[in-house]
């Protein structure tokens, strides 16, 4: 690949690379991310994943409109925290998710303009109570089969709902028509793989996220580092939902 030497610091977000748990890996000359001056290693491995996903959802596959309340559940999370920041860079109303206090303020601190604490009410009658019942025009979810049905619930005639993981397990088998009752509304379950087709695709994406964090526009919360030795914790971590943030592991 042009422009790249040894020794020059570099990512990777391919999703066809394997076994990227590991001290030496070998990508595809392509698919490297040379990394600008200003972000470091650790920087670069807690963004771009995650910003990748983010970008894609708020810019792509439903492109926040200035104006429009846009609800991103799991707002203290990794992706969620930098969907709530793009949205915001796009002059949407961004309403958050999530599970504690300690978490409110982190979604909050990002940008977040409402936040919905799901475990002390139903986000469903708190959405309709926010938008005086009209509704969300998109729902950015990773948390999938838990949350479904109130997010058919939440949004306006012919919102979107992309969903990106599925957390809370995957989604039941369901009657199209539910769709329409909803409101003509819209359904895609999304992947990076999808959405960075090329390596150009790939750059142009990677490109817009560094120059955000370069430029202090969309800021990184680091939840934990994990000696690459110690990936269990961080995964029991991952699971027990008490994390927040991007959890990283150093070689």
């Amino acid at each position: 690949m042009s422009g790249v030497t040894p020794g020059d610091l570099v990512a990777w977000a391919w999703p066809g690379v394997p076994s990227s748990y590991a001290e030496r890996v070998t990508v595809p000359a392509q698919w490297i991310l040379p990394l600008p001056p200003r972000i470091d290693p650790e920087t670069a491995a807690a963004v771009l994943i995650q910003g990748l996903t983010a970008h894609y959802l708020s810019q792509t596959a439903y492109p926040v409109q200035p104006g429009q309340t846009v609800l991103v559940h799991a707002g203290a999370g990794g992706v969620g925290q930098l969907l709530t920041q793009m949205a915001k860079l796009r002059g949407g109303r961004v309403i958050c998710t999530v599970s504690t206090a300690q978490k409110e303020k982190l979604a909050r601190d990002n940008g977040a303009d409402e936040v919905i604490r799901y475990t002390e009410t139903d986000f469903a009658a708190e959405v309709a109570r926010l938008t005086t019942g009209a509704g969300v025009a998109a729902i950015y979810d990773g948390v999938g089969g838990t949350t479904f049905d109130g997010n058919l619930a939440s949004l306006a005639p012919r919102g979107v709902l992309a969903i990106y993981g599925q957390a809370g397990g995957p989604i039941p088998p369901f009657d199209p028509a539910r769709l329409v009752q909803a409101g003509s509304v819209y359904l895609t379950r999304t992947s990076l793989v999808h959405y960075a087709r090329s390596p150009q695709e790939l750059r142009a994406r990677a490109t817009d996220v560094f120059d955000w964090v370069q430029s202090g526009q969309v800021r990184i919360h680091i939840g934990g580092r994990y000696p690459l030795t110690d990936a269990r914790s961080a995964h029991q971590e991952l699971e027990s939902r008490r994390s927040s943030g991007k959890l990283i592991l150093i070689p």
